[in-house]
């Protein structure tokens, strides 16, 4: 059976959005492994989004928790609050209950990537705040470390991620992530859906 693979974001004004889309197709790169795109349901009122001008919504189907049942990995996309995930995806993480209840998840493979309005505000600081979801649901986080190689020291321009996952730089409709955050992106996908599958396969 392939190996399941739940790209699961939050994203208002695109960054996210755009980091997912690389994922799942460097997760689809890998053979035997079925990836797919979720949102995580907005909580902000469509008069709320509008006056943060916020653009439409993509078509990407919303996901419950109960469906998280289904993957064998997931990587959770999401912006920066504070140094931490948005409070969209924690009301999504807030309503598991009944998955932690029964350790649905414990034992899969779980990472995340994101993006900040500026260098200082977390591209490290908010995966890291993150990782408590994932311990106590005995999932095993899957960092990307040193594994982009070269892309990891690039000094020269501004660029997004670190050791824990993929990232870019934006704020409101401002930024797009850059061709080396979107190769990190699609590094990070074909790198986790490798280690989900093996995972899967030694079971």
């Amino acid at each position: 059976m392939a190996t399941k693979v739940y790209i699961v974001y939050h994203s208002v004004y695109g960054h996210v959005e755009k980091l997912a889309e690389e994922i799942l197709k460097g997760a689809a790169s890998v053979e035997g492994v079925e990836a797919k795109l979720w949102q995580v349901p907005e909580i902000l009122s469509e008069e709320v989004l509008r006056k943060m001008k916020a653009p439409p919504r993509s078509e990407v189907p919303d996901i419950s928790p109960k469906q998280l049942a289904d993957a064998d990995g997931f990587l959770f996309g999401f912006p920066a609050r504070y140094g931490m995930m948005s409070a969209q995806f924690k009301v999504f993480f807030d309503a598991t209950g009944s998955l932690w209840n029964k350790q649905t998840l414990a034992g899969k493979p779980a990472g995340f990537f994101f993006s900040t309005a500026s260098q200082g505000s977390g591209q490290e600081e908010t995966p890291f705040t993150s990782i408590t979801q994932l311990v106590h649901h005995g999932m095993l986080f899957v960092p990307i470390g040193y594994t982009f190689g070269a892309g990891m020291f690039e000094m020269e321009n501004v660029k997004g991620g670190s050791p824990y996952g993929s990232g870019t730089f934006g704020e409101h409709e401002i930024g797009e992530p850059s061709e080396l955050e979107l190769a990190q992106a699609f590094h990070q996908g074909k790198y986790f859906a490798e280690i989900a599958k093996k995972l899967k396969g030694s079971q």
